[in-house]
């Protein structure tokens, strides 16, 4: 078996999309479970399509994404240059020998040519291919024509009868009619290929022994594999993979405000349990297991078992393996990605971070939602008294008043404000006056917080506050009920 030698080849058009990133994991696992080589080329033959910085951002989102490549624009390699604006003089002679041997032609249609023949063929209700017209006008007139100046594309010469065809990993043999192909462009007036012209050229000379690309190239194959044919080369391995769906009928847009692999790191997804959910969109180890390291992912990959239907990405199923992914790092890690977080809302208030991470760890499904979890620590937010009825704990407004008036002079007397002393005071309190401990906790933790959910409960939310805002809390709190009372 020849070295097994796969491509990721994104265009430079923007934020690494989330199927794009699929592919090029895909990919990587090909290339690392055979020992082969990864190659990372750049795309850029479109260049009206360009983004401005989208190149740096395709380097920084692998190694973001932990997808290290053997070759690529900026690691270097002996197949290089690895981006296709800096091949622009290798293509146009792979064009001319197909000229030479029939499988080309110049086409000097201008588009308004083009378009009045399109508009009449859709008027007549016919499908649109190019007709032709061009491959007739004699070779010698052609290069003069080309030779002259005159602005012309190079077509391929699909054959007008018979079939092409391809084979898939996961979709076996696939065979069209060569009828129903166009004659695509090759080479553009301005003498750059198109994508598929030097994605067939780059493939091969670069070695590439495996192609891993969306389905919808699968109509593009066939075309492939005629030029392929045509130049005396043998065609890759192919493996079409689905597209990525927001639901059943609309596909991951970043138009239409669906994230890309860039958002939800900003957002606080962590890599790790990205990789391992997209990894999981259309394959399946045959296992039990749902969590995998890049190694393990390795070991486990088999592209026969990719799936063929499209994959639904829910970002609830995302949001629950980045939650699992936060709790199994270690605390150290987790106080040092929480702590910028926990900044955006309590920078400049004295709150112990350490133990505000502890509480906080097993809480946390993705880092974004923190700022809001813990502004209450820095401001009691306005809440409706009716927080303060529990019916587990049989707290309402009037009695929750009540323990409120019992509980503050024991706090204000409580001494040193550490946990443990808060702790053994309360509870202390709240055994020798006979009441449960429900009747007192609750109310003091909505007093101290103006929430009903937060990270920890009253005993470790006042040592956070510390015992003079925690007294300022609890009065203004009594102040608040005593107008409802």
């Amino acid at each position: 078996m020849q070295q097994v030698r796969t491509r990721f080849a994104p265009s430079p058009t923007g934020y690494l999309h989330l199927g794009g990133l699929r592919t090029a994991l895909y990919t990587w696992l090909l290339a690392r479970k055979y020992n082969g080589r990864f190659i990372l080329r750049i795309e850029d033959t479109d260049q009206e399509r360009e983004v401005p910085g989208s190149v740096e951002l395709i380097y920084k989102s692998m190694r973001q994404a932990g997808l290290t490549y053997d070759e690529g624009p900026d690691v270097g390699g002996d197949y290089g240059p690895y981006i296709q604006s800096q091949r622009k003089d290798t293509y146009l002679p792979y064009a001319l020998q197909l000229i030479e041997s029939g499988h080309a032609y110049p086409c000097f249609c201008t588009k308004e040519e083009l378009d009045k023949r399109r508009a009449e063929t859709t008027q007549r209700g016919d499908t649109w291919k190019y007709d032709k017209k061009c491959l007739s006008i004699p070779k010698e007139e052609a290069k003069r024509r080309m030779e002259s100046g005159e602005s012309y594309v190079i077509r391929q010469n699909i054959p007008a009868t018979g079939t092409a065809g391809f084979d898939d990993i996961l979709y076996g043999h696939v065979e069209v009619s060569c009828d129903t192909l166009d004659d695509n462009v090759l080479i553009k007036a301005d003498g750059l290929p198109t994508y598929n012209f030097a994605n067939v050229i780059d493939d091969h000379l670069m070695a590439i022994s495996h192609v891993t690309r969306g389905t919808e190239y699968l109509s593009s194959a066939p075309k492939y594999n005629l030029l392929y044919s045509a130049l005396g080369w043998t065609p890759p391995l192919y493996i079409h993979l689905p597209v990525v769906m927001k639901d059943a009928t609309r596909k991951l847009s970043k138009r239409h405000g669906d994230p890309s692999f860039e958002d939800l790191l900003e957002m606080g997804y962590l890599r790790e349990a990205i990789i391992n959910f997209i990894a999981l969109l259309g394959w399946s180890p045959g296992t039990d297991q749902e969590f995998f390291t890049l190694e393990e992912l390795i070991e486990a990959f088999d592209e026969t078992t990719l799936n063929k239907s499209p994959a639904i990405f829910n970002m609830d199923k995302l949001t629950w393996f980045n939650t699992e992914y936060i709790r199994r790092l270690p605390f150290e890690e987790y106080l040092e990605l929480a702590t910028p977080w926990f900044d955006k809302t309590l920078q400049g208030v004295e709150i112990d971070y350490k133990r505000l991470a502890e509480l906080m760890q097993s809480r946390t499904e993705v880092f974004n939602r923190i700022p809001d979890m813990v502004a209450f620590l820095k401001e009691v937010p306005e809440y409706e008294v009716g927080l303060y009825i529990n019916k587990r704990s049989k707290t309402t407004v009037e009695n929750s008043k009540e323990a409120l008036e019992f509980i503050l002079p024991v706090i204000e007397g409580i001494e040193p404000w550490s946990e443990p002393v808060i702790h053994d005071a309360l509870m202390g309190a709240i055994a020798d006056s006979g009441r449960k401990n429900g009747a007192v906790l609750w109310p003091l933790r909505i007093a101290l917080s103006g929430q009903q959910s937060t990270p920890g409960g009253a005993v470790e939310i006042a040592c956070l506050l510390g015992k003079e805002e925690s007294i300022l809390r609890i009065q203004k709190a009594l102040k608040k009920l005593a107008a409802e009372v």
